[in-house]
């Protein structure tokens, strides 16, 4: 009578709806995406929220530029609200604990302000990125071209 019990407890548990929890609207992101700092200039903010297999991914993304020459610096802003998706918020900080140094560049496990991130730069193609997870949630993505690290 007990095995009957926990099978029909277990049949029950199986059959109740996974509760998802919902991505922020996208529009509620764009006013954290900066203003360009001085001598600088921005693209208009974008951002979108989507269906995707049954739950929403909202992200949020504005470009910035120094100057109009080809190799002029570059530097972009993402925020994607991943919510919905903790297998690979666990997946992706999970691989920025990992340390590499040649003499191309590096990639580094960094925090800010107890968040836990990633700091990457390419020498060669002067190329680097910041991944920072606020809240379990959110990937904040920053991305730096044409620029030295110290920049």
């Amino acid at each position: 009578m007990l095995l009957i019990s926990i099978a029909i407890g277990i049949a029950q548990a199986q059959n109740e709806p996974i509760l998802v929890p919902d991505a922020v609207d996208y529009q509620k992101l764009l006013p954290i995406l900066p203003e360009p700092p001085q001598g600088w200039t921005a693209d208009k903010a974008e951002g979108s929220t989507e269906d995707a297999g049954g739950f929403r991914i909202t992200n949020v993304h504005r470009d910035y530029h120094k100057g109009e020459e080809e190799n002029a610096p570059t530097a972009a802003i993402s925020i994607l609200d991943s919510v919905a998706n903790p297998d690979y918020v666990s997946a992706t900080t999970a691989a920025w604990k990992d340390t590499s140094e040649t003499a191309d560049g590096y990639g580094k496990p960094i925090t800010i302000e107890g968040n836990p991130g990633r700091e990457d730069y390419d020498r060669l193609q002067k190329h680097a990125s910041v991944w920072v997870m606020i809240a379990n949630r959110y990937f904040v993505q920053i991305e730096l071209q044409n620029q030295e690290p110290k920049e």
